[in-house]
């Protein structure tokens, strides 16, 4: 049986630590238990009041007499902790976990400390728009080829709790954000970027941090590790004069003589200018353009571990994940699709091309200091009805009724 030594130190460390835990999310919850066993001194923290919580964390929290801070100002008692673990929404910047830094606190995540501790080979998958459906492809592929595997980050479960069990000869698949991704001093061996545009503008300081952010995905890796890029995305594609490992190239707009491309709707694996048909986009289960480029992306990233055969197979199988064009059902001869997971400008694009029928589109929601702007064109071209809702709607529209004037004088324009 494997014996992580790393953990097992890791484990000694911790006994009678001082550990906070910020935010009890998914992600966080389930070090409760863990480190209650390791004999950590445990002190929550929440920005949430302590009714809201539920009755599950509540328990834990009593059973094991655990210190806490909730409500607004929570954070005031975060002084002298030699480990916290912070949740993704907690960013490494604030001042009071600055403070922590330089007073010597190890500050860290869950998905961080499970990088540090794993000993699989590690998959990490990043991006603005794809990450989740690429994520999945990969995860699935994998499985195919009959690895032992998992899946967590983002999507997933927490897998920090669960990493004795893990053992040196599986393969883990990760999928992860850019909050999850901030101070991050670990890579996984294998890691994908599938493109990067503006978003989460209203968290993050700056574009700028955004995207350093998202390179943190693989500033940590070795020569002996890799990275797959998006030739077609201009600040991914100049990932490669910072990456240490080998780079892999995928890409729809240029014929690379090595990489993976999607050319006249069919994948393909190119190696010195030599092409291998892999599937053609029509055969694939999963709809438009965006989802091929997904999985020319999940292709690249499994080439060295999974035949052709099994990652063909998957892609003819795989049907999708819940909320992303995912279909709903056909009700009086009208087909509702549910692509709720599309929380930016680009991923609604992605959706409205996915369509050759004029659509029907419920768009809108929280707003994240985006352009709008893009959105209008394709929806004037592609929509008949448009029904908005939450914080963007005044945005949406006000861009959307610019286009139709444009098109309206062009049109007149055109007839004088």
């Amino acid at each position: 049986m494997y014996k992580n030594e790393k953990l097992e130190e890791f484990n000694n460390y911790l006994k009678n630590k001082k550990v906070a835990i910020l935010g009890l999310g998914t992600s966080n919850t389930p070090l409760i238990d863990y480190l209650h066993k390791q004999g950590s001194d445990i002190t929550v923290f929440d920005n949430r009041n302590l009714e809201i919580l539920n009755e599950e964390t509540l328990d834990k929290i009593y059973k094991y007499n655990i210190k806490f801070s909730f409500g607004e100002n929570y954070l005031s008692k975060l002084i002298g902790f030699d480990v916290i673990f912070r949740s993704p929404s907690c960013m490494p910047f604030w001042p009071e976990l600055e403070a922590e830094l330089q007073r010597g606190a190890i500050i860290t995540s869950e998905v961080e400390m499970f990088l540090e501790l794993c000993p699989a080979k590690t998959i990490g998958v990043t991006g603005s728009d794809g990450k989740t459906t690429t994520t999945s492809l990969i995860y699935e592929m994998i499985k195919k080829q009959g690895y032992d595997c998992y899946l967590g980050g983002n999507i997933g479960i927490p897998l920090f709790t669960r990493i004795a069990e893990i053992s040196e000869d599986a393969i883990v698949v990760l999928e992860l954000s850019s909050f999850q991704l901030m101070g991050m001093e670990v890579s996984p061996n294998i890691a994908v970027v599938t493109n990067i545009s503006p978003n989460h503008l209203d968290v993050h300081a700056s574009y700028e941090q955004y995207i350093d952010a998202k390179s943190n995905i693989f500033k940590a890796q070795t020569e002996d590790d890799t990275v797959i890029l998006n030739y077609d995305n201009d600040i991914v594609r100049e990932f490669d004069k910072i990456a240490k490992g080998k780079v892999i190239y995928f890409s729809k707009e240029t014929k690379l003589s090595d990489g993976v491309i999607l050319d006249d709707g069919t994948i393909k694996i190119c190696e010195n200018n030599l092409r291998r048909h892999v599937v053609n986009s029509k055969n694939m289960s999963l709809k438009g353009i965006h989802n091929s480029i997904n999985a020319c992306t999940a292709v690249a990233a499994t080439s060295e571990l999974v035949s052709v055969e099994n990652q063909v197979e998957v892609l003819k199988s795989f049907s999708g994940i819940p909320h992303r064009l995912e279909f709903v059902r056909e009700t009086h001869g009208v087909k509702w699709y549910n692509d709720s997971i599309g929380t930016s400008p680009t991923r609604t694009l992605a959706g409205l091309r996915s369509f050759n029928e004029k659509i029907v589109l419920i768009a809108g929601g929280y707003d994240k200091n985006l352009d709008y702007e893009p959105l209008a064109e394709p929806i004037v071209q592609n929509v008949t009805n448009l029904i908005l809702i939450g914080q963007t709607a005044a945005k949406i529209k006000a861009g959307v009724k610019r286009e139709m004037e444009q098109n309206v004088g062009a049109h007149d324009c055109a007839r004088t």
